[in-house]
């Protein structure tokens, strides 16, 4: 099987690591009339378009003061992220139209790949890079060790400690998403208890230290729906990954089989757990009675791919 193909891996542009450590190359872009650079504020960002909004990729001349960060180059061009102090009202930045939320954009994003719209690709892959990157900066300001205020090196990928030197680095949390299905070709969903009623998706959940990624399905599938997953090298599949930015996620998917049906949930994670036909979710899901996750969502596509075809409507 191919992997999966979604949204939010697709990108436009060259993440250039290998220039983070020029001292002067936040200072040099800025001087560049060809920089474009994305402006977050409170995790939200500058966005063009009222109803399906993409990230505004703007001048760098005339942006108010804060946290700037490289993200990479497009075609020899700098592209930044301009991180807003979060007290502040800033108002909306000039060339863009409003603020919106990673989800928003990414709603724009599935529309564009449909479409082959390489400047909202563009647009999306470097936002999902500076959501992630702001918000790890939001909260490692002081030294784990000693507590001390960090200063940002490295072109905004890494905060040093004045006192010991010592550096930290962004990081992400691994975190396993599966479709599971039995020897019927039946898919289980389950319904989280925090969930509005009628909400279903794909089981996931963090990878543990020390795990390998296959042992943590099968340990989330017995957790949370009582179910057990085969222990053969065929019985759970990876099917792609997506990073996840709320705040610090990667996203595994993988298909894997179910050598038991019996549904017994946790009820603290996962309050219901059903089996679905095609038939039985696509009549649920047409008459309201199963809402599905965004299409934007490696959840979705999971589901989708079992299904064999797109499935209407979603959160």
């Amino acid at each position: 099987m191919d992997v999966l193909d979604l949204p939010f891996i697709r990108t436009r542009h060259d993440r250039a690591a290998h220039r983070r450590t020029e001292p002067d190359v936040i200072d040099r872009a800025l001087a560049d009339p060809t920089t474009r650079t994305l402006v977050l504020h409170r995790g939200r960002l500058a966005v063009v378009g009222a109803g399906t909004p993409r990230a505004a990729l703007l001048p760098p001349s005339g942006l108010p003061e804060g946290l700037r960060l490289f993200l990479g180059e497009q075609d020899g061009a700098a592209r930044l992220a301009l991180v807003l102090p979060g007290d502040d009202d800033p108002g909306v930045p000039t060339g863009a139209d409003g603020w919106a939320g990673l989800r928003d954009t990414a709603r724009e994003q599935v529309a564009a790949l449909a479409a082959d719209d390489d400047v909202a690709v563009l647009a999306h892959g470097l936002a999902v890079e500076a959501v992630a990157l702001a918000g790890w900066h939001g909260t490692h300001e002081h030294c784990g060790r000693c507590g001390s205020p960090t200063t940002v090196v490295q072109a905004g990928w890494a905060r040093r400690c004045p006192v010991d030197g010592r550096e930290s680095y962004p990081r992400t949390d691994p975190a396993v998403i599966m479709a599971v299905v039995d020897d019927d070709d039946r898919l289980l969903l389950g319904h989280a208890a925090a969930w509005a009623p009628g909400r279903f998706s794909t089981l996931a959940g963090f990878v543990e230290a020390g795990e390998a990624l296959e042992d943590a399905v099968r340990r989330e599938v017995a957790e949370e729906a009582g179910v057990t997953i085969g222990a053969g090298p065929g019985d759970v599949v990876y099917r792609g990954s997506q990073p996840w930015p709320f705040p610090a996620s990667l996203m595994l998917g993988f298909r894997a089989r179910a050598v038991s049906t019996e549904v017994r949930t946790d009820d603290d994670e996962v309050s219901e757990a059903r089996w679905f036909t095609r038939a039985g979710l696509l009549a649920a899901v047409e008459s309201g009675e199963v809402g599905l996750p965004g299409r934007a969502s490696i959840a979705r596509a999971l589901i989708e791919e079992w299904y064999g075809a797109e499935l209407p409507g979603s959160w």
